[in-house]
């Protein structure tokens, strides 16, 4: 049974599919994860805090100065870097969301500039209909004969006299 045979309510993705092919309703998505790792990101950090002013205040009997620091070291090494990706998850959900939001642009333009080119590609097909000659005595009427700056056509370029 394909996809299409199957009924909406059976479908687990079409909840997915529908969020997807709407850019407001991706970005309203998004923002929900983007909140969840927000709060997360700021719950490690005051763990990290509390993590570093913990293991670098305990000291045994005989170390030396610095010790404590350097046992420390790879528990805050580690969070920190889990603080890293989150700050980077935060970042690129964001960035998925202008980046939905710039495609539903761009396909909004491209429609707009095919529609253009077909009217002026339909323009340049179809020429449009020449006035006759106005005669000579009218007012407004142009010799036939205005030399080399004269205004032509381009429908009539071979007919034009060069100085």
């Amino acid at each position: 049974m394909s996809t299409e045979d199957k009924p909406f309510f059976d479908d687990p993705n079409a909840a997915l599919r529908e969020i997807a092919q709407n850019s407001a309703a991706y970005a309203h998505y998004l923002a929900d994860f983007n909140r969840v790792v927000l709060d997360m990101q700021a719950k490690l950090e005051i763990l990290q805090r509390e993590t570093r002013v913990h293991c670098r205040g305990t000291r045994v009997e005989g170390d030396k100065m610095g010790q404590a620091f350097l046992r420390s070291f790879p528990v805050e090494k580690s969070l920190n870097g889990i603080l890293k990706n989150l700050k980077s998850i935060s970042l690129g959900l964001e960035k998925s969301a202008q980046k939905r939001h710039a495609h539903d642009e761009k396909v909004k333009e491209v429609k707009k500039n095919r529609k253009e080119k077909a009217q002026i590609k339909a323009r340049k097909n179809s020429p449009p209909l020449q006035a006759a000659p106005e005669s000579p005595g009218q007012p407004g009427a142009q010799s036939p004969d205005m030399g080399y700056g004269g205004p032509t056509s381009i429908y009539n370029l071979d007919r034009r006299e060069s100085a």
